[in-house]
């Protein structure tokens, strides 16, 4: 399918009388990436950039329509069908359990999840995925970006996804979200105890029309619900889960709270760190040594 959509690039440029880097130019990429997209070599177009070609070949939604198909093997079909949706929804409300959303993760964040799935086969898949999932996220810098309110297990602020690093630049990232009008965040804490959604993720998207579709997700496994009656059971549990979370501005305090844990538990030394400096010092100032336990070993008294 790739060498297929490379095909028609080509016959449309070449109808179009355009060079290489002349639609790279008019694209916003290199020409070189032409060059893979037409030989079906190197990362595999976003869908962004399968718009942008389409729109300036004149392709009539050609490209777009054939876009899914070049990722039939990255993705599986319960993902790529809910992008699709996704990508025409003008209200996204999402409750997450164990991972940001990724409509709100940072590059390095998304690369860490994606690598530690069962369905990569290859380091170039796993920059296909990051790619995608970073070009998503451009919607929202667009004038028809859907509004977003996104729920977050406590669970998914304390686990340092990528390490603490990457973990504080991405709870910086969901700080920012309180200059952005169009997203909402709150975060369910622990206290909350059990409810309906805890063996994964819920999404429910609200389309032009006004009609609205269901997506839960797990780890690896997903499910689309289109049936109207059981989308509306899974919108008054999404409303019964927003209900129990916190007040935007109490999250943003708890998300500002574990980021700086975070940052101080960064700069704690560990344990065998410790111990270990505290023997240097004692033998400085000329204490005694201390056993693996912690406790002193006692000097030995001379014989009179």
């Amino acid at each position: 399918m790739a060498a297929l959509f490379g095909a028609r690039v080509r016959r449309l440029r070449t109808a179009a009388g355009l060079t290489q880097a002349e639609l790279g130019a008019m694209t916003h990429v290199v020409s070189t990436r032409i060059t893979q997209i037409e030989r079906a070599s190197g990362a595999k177009p976003t869908l962004e950039l399968a718009r942008a070609l389409d729109a300036v070949l004149g392709a009539d939604d050609l490209l777009v329509e054939l876009w899914p198909y070049v990722y039939r093997e990255a993705f599986p079909d319960w993902s790529r069908r809910f992008m699709e949706y996704s990508e025409r929804a003008v209200a996204i409300r999402e409750y997450a359990a164990h991972v940001i959303p990724c409509l709100l993760q940072t590059e390095e964040y998304a690369r860490a999840v994606l690598k530690v799935g069962r369905t990569l086969g290859s380091k170039e898949q796993l920059e296909e995925r990051v790619a995608v999932r970073m070009g998503r996220q451009k919607r929202l810098d667009m004038a028809d970006r859907p509004e977003l309110w996104v729920v977050l297990d406590e669970a998914v602020l304390r686990r340092p996804v990528g390490g603490r690093p990457v973990m504080y630049e991405q709870l910086e990232r969901l700080l920012g979200t309180r200059d952005e009008s169009y997203a909402t965040v709150q975060v369910l804490p622990f206290d909350q105890g059990e409810h309906e959604v805890m063996g994964g993720s819920l999404t429910v998207l609200t389309l032009p029309d006004g009609s609205e579709v269901a997506y839960t997700e797990g780890a690896h496994y997903g499910q689309l619900i289109e049936d109207p009656d059981e989308v509306r059971r899974f919108s008054l549990t999404y409303d019964r889960l927003r209900a129990a979370a916190l007040p935007p501005l109490m999250s943003l305090d708890m998300i500002r709270s574990v980021r700086e844990d975070n940052h101080r538990g960064a700069n704690v030394p560990s344990r065998s760190e410790r111990r270990r400096v505290a023997q240097e010092q004692l033998q400085q100032s000329g204490g005694r040594q201390l056993r693996g336990g912690g406790r002193r070993i006692p000097r030995r008294r001379p014989r009179p």
